[in-house]
């Protein structure tokens, strides 16, 4: 299972660096970037995140001081060029350190103890394979919604859409619950305000999804990414 990760620094050198680490590393799927720690939290507001890359330095909030606000944490590898934060990160159960300028080498080598150690929590929380349904109360009714069924999660303020082949469902949920409580390998968050079911894409043009005569956009910020785990296996090329 690959690693969600998000990059936080305020330099767009240093952003552009990691992003081009994190692309050659086949396990690591990137779902944003952030300048600064208040834009940090709206990526982890709205998208499952495994593992994030921090820096220290940064106007306005500390790398370190947005640790300390953040209630459920992601793995953190701290990406800095200040050694004397080391302790201080670790006391936070930061997961690596590493120190600027480094090593592709070096990068690697965080990120594969990152997936290892997932991959031994992950079994060490191993529970029956999950059901290929779920429950949601729509119009005083509880509905139940096979995988296979559903086509797409539609985001509208403070409610989802659950497009079917059935029809329209108007949800009271979040985009955020409904993609935690979907299996990642089948629904695959390609905008802020939709989540499609992977195997129910019929085309791609540039940045559309067609499913069936539905046009559904794909996020500037993370088309790459998107097509990359769309496309993941399934290309036939020359």
């Amino acid at each position: 299972m690959n690693l969600k990760c998000m990059i936080v620094d305020d330099e767009p050198v240093a952003r552009k660096l990691l992003k081009e680490y994190v692309a050659d590393v086949s396990f690591l799927d990137f779902v944003g970037e952030a300048e600064n720690p208040l834009k940090a939290q709206t990526i982890l507001d709205n998208w499952r995140v495994d593992l994030m890359f921090l820096d220290i330095n940064m106007p306005r909030m500390t790398g370190i001081e947005f640790l300390r606000s953040i209630p459920s944490l992601p793995m953190v590898i701290l990406t800095t060029a200040y050694e004397e934060y080391a302790i201080e990160g670790f006391n936070l159960d930061v997961f690596d350190y590493l120190v600027k300028p480094f090593s592709f080498e070096r990068f690697l080598k965080a990120c594969n103890k990152a997936k290892d150690y997932h991959r031994i929590k992950k079994a060490g929380q191993a529970t029956p394979p999950a059901e290929d349904y779920f429950f949601v109360k729509c119009n005083n009714r509880i509905e139940k919604i096979t995988h296979e069924e559903l086509l797409y999660v539609e985001a509208s303020l403070n409610y989802i859409t659950l497009h079917t082949s059935r029809g329209k469902m108007i949800v009271y949920l979040t985009m955020k619950g409904i993609t935690e409580n979907l299996p990642g390998e089948i629904f695959l968050r390609v905008h802020k305000s939709y989540l499609v079911n992977v195997s129910k894409i019929n085309s791609i043009e540039g940045n559309i999804l067609h499913i069936g005569s539905t046009e559904l956009p794909i996020s500037q910020n993370s088309y790459e990414e998107v097509i990359k785990i769309i496309l993941k296996d399934r290309m036939i090329r020359r």
